[in-house]
């Protein structure tokens, strides 16, 4: 089983970009599904995150009112749309999914120890 993200690119400042991540090979029980990002030379930070049991979403301050999680089970697929793009938005993008354990709690979203299943990345350039 893997995760796929894809739809990064280049885009100018104030634009948008829908992210999206699939899983592939055999249907994956999930408790969560997360993005995060890591800018050159920083750390990888938490973007957001959709608990899957109840649907609730958490989101980095950041990216508050600028981005929006969605979901559609039927392609098994998550969505991470982002607009109002800044040039600090520019990072690599990833996916990742909690397969193993119970629904996490509110403040495990955050935590990428939550998440045992990660995506590739996907690059995402904010050109000023």
């Amino acid at each position: 089983v893997q995760l796929q993200a894809s739809g990064g690119g280049l885009v100018q400042a104030g634009g948008s970009l829908r992210l999206s991540c699939a899983a592939s090979g055999r249907t994956i029980s999930r408790n969560a599904m997360g993005w995060f990002r890591q800018a050159p030379g920083k750390e990888r930070d938490f973007v957001g995150a959709i608990r899957w049991g109840d649907g609730n979403i958490k989101y980095a301050d950041s990216v508050k009112g600028r981005f929006t999680i969605s979901r559609d089970n039927a392609k098994n697929t998550v969505y991470l749309q982002m607009n109002g793009l800044k040039p600090e938005d520019m990072a690599v993008y990833y996916c990742a999914a909690r397969t193993i354990g119970a629904m996490p709690i509110w403040s495990m979203l955050a935590d990428e120890r939550t998440y045992d299943l990660w995506g590739q990345g996907t690059l995402v350039t904010v050109s000023s």
